[in-house]
């Protein structure tokens, strides 16, 4: 299983410079049944797609067929909605990597994922402070680009 950050989520969803990278990595899985998720990554995911609609980067129609997208997504992912270990280790994440709540909140869901043994785990992200502290954690993080 691979485990995705919402950063990496939108690429999937909404064209971007991301987009054939992130669409090479989740195909070259199993299927898309291999996606694991925070529970909270289709607020992320959601609150991302409206932003760029209020940017004016999306019109109300694409953001209606992004968002059908997502749940089609969403639909076929796993998600870590463990909670209570997850405050736990994001916790802890926050004293020893340069993260944001939302970002060590979803590598402590990684690690749940993991049950704490992240060795030949991949971790997809777009932010290069979650990909840096993923990657000191030992998850293995392919470069997306």
């Amino acid at each position: 299983m691979t485990f995705w950050d919402s950063s990496a989520l939108v690429p999937l969803i909404v064209e971007e410079a991301a987009s054939p990278s992130c669409r090479a990595l989740l195909s070259s899985g199993p299927s898309t049944t291999s996606v694991v998720v925070w529970t909270l990554s289709i607020l992320e995911v959601t609150s991302s797609l409206q932003r760029k609609r209020r940017e004016g980067g999306l019109d109300a129609s694409e953001t209606q067929v992004a968002l059908a997208r997502l749940d089609a997504l969403a639909a076929t992912w796993t998600e870590v909605s463990a909670v209570a270990p997850i405050k736990a280790k994001a916790r802890r994440l926050l004293a020893v990597h340069v993260l944001r709540a939302a970002d060590a909140m979803q590598l402590a869901a990684a690690l749940v994922m993991a049950e704490d043994d992240p060795t030949g785990v991949s971790f997809v992200t777009m932010d290069l402070r979650l990909r840096d502290a993923a990657l000191r954690e030992g998850f293995i993080v392919p470069t997306v680009s």
